[in-house]
């Protein structure tokens, strides 16, 4: 990095006015024979992410101030003001809490319900950072105005020490508090003149509006949700150390008793659930439609002498399995996390002696474990913590391979297969996140793109990175298209499967990119995406599953900013499942 800014430098004209110092600013010496020769009097700086001081701002500002600049030095950018919302959202506080689960049997409706060590748990302290941008009104209620929550002033000295602040908040509609949305701004220049916000959309006009994937929003789950009144104020707690940031609710009555000088804990995961299942994990769980879908396939293969085994992370399904009619249930668990967290469920439940967990690994699962059992229904979502793109969820078919010798002649196997689709695109923005930038601000830094393109030559230009698309708007070019199908009723083959051809452009647009997702045939008739859940409108714009990330493939034309002689009618495809790894390669072409 370091040597790019020198060559940048030099193309520039500036390499006798420019020094560049290759060193953490915590290490950077000044004197006659330091780094500086003597204090600065400007501070220049970048030192932000979507929660302002999650890179370690604090720290280093306070550090610049005691050893590298003068007193009343003038930093760019001047001050950030950290701003907060209350609202309610049943879908954000989704990704957070589990609620409880309706099954319809055939002997009446059961709810599945989390233990009270998870329902009392805060969750994780990390940031929930998204593109709040992306959520409609409708989907969450607004309890309070905007206030300012804190501000820095970067021009004088920091202080990193861990501290709260305090603001007062007159809700403007009664409701759940459960969520605080978060942003910042940060004025360039002493006078404000010169300000970049990342408000979202409904407080500052879209016109004013800025595409940014490096500085997003907040979203902050308070400890337990809490009844607000219209009128009636309360009091929200913003604590902080050098890296992070957590609120607490108070009622106005409150306040004497917790002064904002008074040290709220950092929030921490007690019940491990927080720990098993990310935000979005939670909200996928939570989906009633996808629980319904997995209900009704489980009801047509399930039988009242059925013995089932459940592969899959710390998943309801062998609940469902039980409550369904299933016999004796079985679940394999590989982590000593869902081996805790399952048993808990179970016991919240009354299950403990109904399910019987197994922690090992598909290969080393023996008769004992099964009680000397044959396994007639094999389940799974499929979902494993360790997946980042949607074909690594197919290690359900190598653990159905490995128990083979443990599953009845007849077994039913759900989901009895998988398949890969895949569709063209144009994105409304993502694309930007791989276009080299050429000359900015009128300064030439094709060094810095050639430096990240021979990177992503080295391997990731050939490989597809994982996006929550329901954060990236995009519209299709192509219709959706089924490229490799893999049969779970059968063994993972010893050869790699392939697949060649072509999908026509149907729309006009840039073809960014092809987006890949996984379907799962539960049964012959039912179906659960990964990925497209519908193409809205006939101008292509796409739905996603906003529980899962889909598989992005940026083509090379983004990359090197190629303008295409004549505009593609179709692209061509090859893509490979390397069935040793478990890996898909795959190439694409713009014809």
């Amino acid at each position: 990095m370091a040597n790019a800014a020198v060559k940048i430098v030099e193309k520039n004209g500036f390499g006798d006015k420019i020094k560049v110092i290759n060193k953490h600013s915590t290490e950077v010496t000044v004197g006659p024979d330091g780094d500086m020769q003597c204090r600065a009097n400007i501070l220049v700086t970048e030192l932000f992410d979507t929660e302002l001081i999650g890179e370690g701002a604090l720290p280093t500002y306070e550090h610049a101030h005691k050893y590298l600049v003068q007193e009343g030095c003038e930093a760019v950018p001047h001050r950030a003001t950290v701003y907060v919302q209350l609202v309610e959202s049943k879908r954000m506080w989704s990704w957070n809490k589990l609620f409880p689960v309706h099954v319809e049997a055939e002997d009446g409706e059961k709810i599945i319900v989390s233990p009270s060590e998870m329902e009392n748990c805060p969750g994780v302290p990390s940031v929930c950072d998204i593109q709040l941008n992306q959520m409609p009104s409708s989907d969450f209620t607004i309890l309070s105005d905007v206030v300012t929550m804190f501000s820095v002033d970067f021009s004088k000295p920091v202080r990193s020490a861990s501290t709260c602040y305090r603001a007062q908040l007159d809700p403007v509609k009664s409701g759940k508090a459960q969520i605080v949305l978060s942003w910042w701004d940060i004025d360039m220049d002493p006078s404000g003149t010169i300000n970049c916000t990342m408000a979202p959309y409904w407080v500052k006009p879209m016109s004013a509006f800025q595409w940014r994937d490096h500085w997003m929003q907040c979203v902050y789950f308070l400890p337990k949700e809490e009844q607000v009144l219209q009128g009636e104020k309360v009091h929200l707690t913003a604590c902080r150390d050098e890296y992070s940031v957590w609120y607490t609710l108070q009622k106005a009555r409150e306040e004497d008793e917790n002064k904002a000088d008074a040290r709220v804990e950092s929030p921490v995961c007690r019940c491990q659930a927080h720990l098993l299942w990310n935000r979005p994990r939670f909200g996928e769980l939570n989906d009633q439609n996808r629980t319904r879908q997995y209900t009704k396939s489980l009801m047509s293969v399930l039988r009242t002498d059925s013995v089932c085994l459940c592969i899959s992370d710390g998943s309801l399904l062998p609940v469902l399995a039980h409550y369904l009619g299933a016999e004796q249930v079985f679940t394999l668990e590989n982590s000593a996390v869902s081996c805790s967290v399952m048993k808990k469920f179970f016991k919240a439940n009354h299950l403990e002696d109904k399910i019987k967990i197994v922690e090992a690994r598909p290969e080393l699962l023996t008769s004992s474990h099964l009680e000397d059992k044959k396994i007639s229904v094999l389940v799974g979502e499929p979902f494993f913590t360790t997946s980042l793109l949607p074909w690594h969820n197919l290690y359900f078919w190598y653990a159905r391979t490995a128990v083979t010798e443990h599953l009845a002649s007849g077994v039913t196997v759900l989901p009895q297969s998988a398949a890969l689709h895949m569709m063209i695109v144009e994105f409304q923005d993502l694309w930007r996140i791989r276009s080299p930038c050429g000359t900015c601000e009128g300064f030439d830094v094709q060094t810095m793109d050639d430096m990240i393109k021979n990177s992503l030559n080295f391997r990731e230009s050939k490989e597809a990175e994982p996006h929550p698309l329901w954060e990236y708007p995009c519209k299709s070019l192509s219709n959706p298209q089924e490229v490799l199908l893999f049969d779970f009723r059968k063994t993972v083959p010893q050869h790699c499967l392939s697949t060649e051809g072509s999908v026509n452009l149907l729309r006009k647009g840039k073809s960014h990119g092809a987006v890949l997702w996984m379907e799962y045939h539960l049964t012959a008739d039912i179906s659960v995406s990964t990925g497209l859940m519908q193409i809205s409108n006939e101008k292509g714009n796409c739905e996603w599953n906003p529980h899962c990330k889909q598989a992005v493939y940026f083509f090379s034309s983004v990359i090197e900013s190629e303008t295409l002689a004549d505009v593609p009618t179709a692209v061509t495809y090859a893509i490979k499942f390397d069935t040793k790894t478990g890996e898909i390669a795959m190439d694409f072409k713009l014809l």
